[in-house]
């Protein structure tokens, strides 16, 4: 039996890799894990909660994943890529999936673009309709200073076990992200040490990338990599 465990990011949900997470529940057998974070969710509570406790979350649904099934696939997402690198590092997988993976975080130039870009709706009167500003605005009003601390305590304590990943390595990044720049994917794919391993630039897709206009490029290069022997 297959088992996939799926890791959102920081301060998201589930929601944010639902896309990958439904197709691969309509198409497959295999057994998805899918936890949330202390803090985390559709409804923000992270004031007091630790680092730790996150990857303590995952580490926990990866061992009961792995009770469960013979085969391991592991997806992360943005910061989910840094806890799944390191689950993969500590325990190994079978194959290892990194959407935005957040190793270095903020490219200050893609931001730039992007607040430019609001502050053109706020100007014409459209940014209630701007989808960018809409779905980062409760988030930074919600996150406390303490948690992006946490964050940044995590990706550099997790960070090391990169050049420890064997697993076979599928690494996808939006060239327009704003928040996790090129680097980091680069980064990543210079220092995973396997020998099977795969970097795919989406031209288009900022970091909500499971969501974003490439979605189903996206879906499809992580189906034929899960699938391919």
């Amino acid at each position: 039996m297959i088992g996939c465990l799926c890791l959102h990011g920081f301060t998201g949900g589930p929601y944010e890799i639902e896309p990958v997470t439904e197709y691969l529940r309509k198409n497959t057998d295999w057994i998805l894990s899918v936890p949330t974070y202390p803090g985390h969710g559709d409804v923000l509570s992270l004031k007091g909660i630790t680092h730790q406790e996150w990857i303590d979350e995952a580490e926990k649904a990866y061992l009961e994943l792995r009770e469960k099934t013979d085969t391991i696939y592991i997806l992360g997402f943005s910061m989910g890529g840094m806890i799944g690198g390191y689950l993969a590092s500590k325990y190994g997988c079978d194959k290892l999936i990194l959407l935005s993976a957040s190793a270095y975080y903020m490219n200050p130039a893609q931001m730039l673009k992007d607040i430019a870009d609001v502050i053109k709706s706020g100007i014409s009167g459209q940014l209630k309709d701007h989808e960018l500003f809409l779905r980062y605005r409760k988030k930074f009003m919600d996150t406390p200073f303490s948690a992006t601390r946490e964050f940044r305590k995590l990706v550099r304590t997790l960070k090391p076990a990169i050049q420890d990943i064997k697993a076979p390595t599928l690494i996808i990044q939006g060239e327009c992200d704003g928040l996790v720049p090129k680097k980091s994917a680069e980064y990543i794919y210079r220092t995973i040490p396997s020998s099977q391993k795969k970097l795919c630039y989406l031209q288009q897709s900022k970091h909500m990338i499971c969501h974003d206009v490439e979605q189903e490029q996206l879906i499809e290069e992580v189906f034929k990599f899960l699938m391919n022997k």
